[in-house]
């Protein structure tokens, strides 16, 4: 196996995750790819060896279960040469708390709360003692506004926020890095599964107030450079994240739902 630096991103088999996995390789990462579909981890590992000459190992796991988190948190402490992580995996549910499936509900906080904390836990000592590494949380503009997406989408995305900034004063002076990257609006397949589908938001919603996962990701890997922790690619985000912060979330909350005719709209 290769002893280059090395990053392992989860939730790489479409989207934004993706894009990590391309933009890590064009810069010389050898990759660790983790998802649930297999067969679309391997085209892309396949895809990214041809074209940038790097490895790429693929690592099947549900991270909304014990077992699947546990895994990759073996995987995790044992390389000694992990300089970037990138918890990445997550999901939407349209609609509200009381109408989830509690399966789901529980689901999503394991994914986006409870893996991102155990791995970010087991990648932490080895970075440290290297003096060296990097951690992105994909968060979302939906942390700063409870109202934007469902209650427990948005809590979620709050709490990996408030994680990133508490863990970065702990990291202080160690030459570990840690970000909150807070994409809204993103062209990826997040809205396009079964569930969001009808409310044709893609469709709707104006393009100004998407972006690409190439510019989300190009502007997270660029702010590796610098001290900030919360990144919010875009001006039209910024806004949107400012107008959740002052509090005008149901100016908000109107223009969304006349638009889509929906009563919630979760954010990538």
């Amino acid at each position: 196996m290769s002893e280059k630096r090395k990053a392992l991103i989860t939730g790489a088999s479409a989207g934004i995750g993706a894009e990590f996995a391309r933009q890590l390789a064009a810069r010389g990462y050898d990759l660790v790819l983790v998802a649930r579909r297999k067969e679309r981890l391997e085209q892309l590992a396949e895809s990214i060896k041809l074209k940038y000459g790097v490895d790429a190992d693929v690592i099947p796991a549900d991270l909304s279960i014990d077992e699947g988190i546990a895994q990759i948190e073996e995987f995790i402490q044992n390389c000694e040469n992990l300089e970037i992580l990138v918890n990445n995996a997550g999901f939407g549910i349209p609609g509200g708390f009381i109408t989830e499936d509690i399966k789901l509900t529980l689901s999503m906080v394991w994914v986006h709360v409870i893996a991102p904390v155990r791995l970010t836990r087991a990648a932490l000592p080895l970075m440290i003692e290297n003096r060296s590494g990097y951690i992105i949380n994909v968060s979302s503009i939906s942390a700063f506004s409870a109202a934007t997406g469902s209650s427990t989408y948005s809590a979620t995305k709050g709490y990996l926020n408030n994680f990133c900034e508490g863990l970065a004063v702990e990291c202080l002076n160690t030459g570990v890095k840690i970000q909150a990257l807070c994409p809204g609006f993103t062209y990826t397949e997040f809205h396009d599964t079964p569930e969001y589908k009808p409310y044709r938001i893609k469709e709707k919603l104006p393009r100004m107030f998407w972006m690409t996962s190439e510019a989300v990701v190009r502007r997270s890997l660029n702010a590796l450079k610098g001290s900030k922790v919360i990144i919010i690619p875009g001006l039209g985000n910024q806004l949107i994240a400012f107008a959740g912060r002052m509090g005008l979330v149901a100016f908000l909350m109107r223009f969304f739902m006349a638009v889509t005719g929906r009563r919630f709209v979760d954010m990538d």
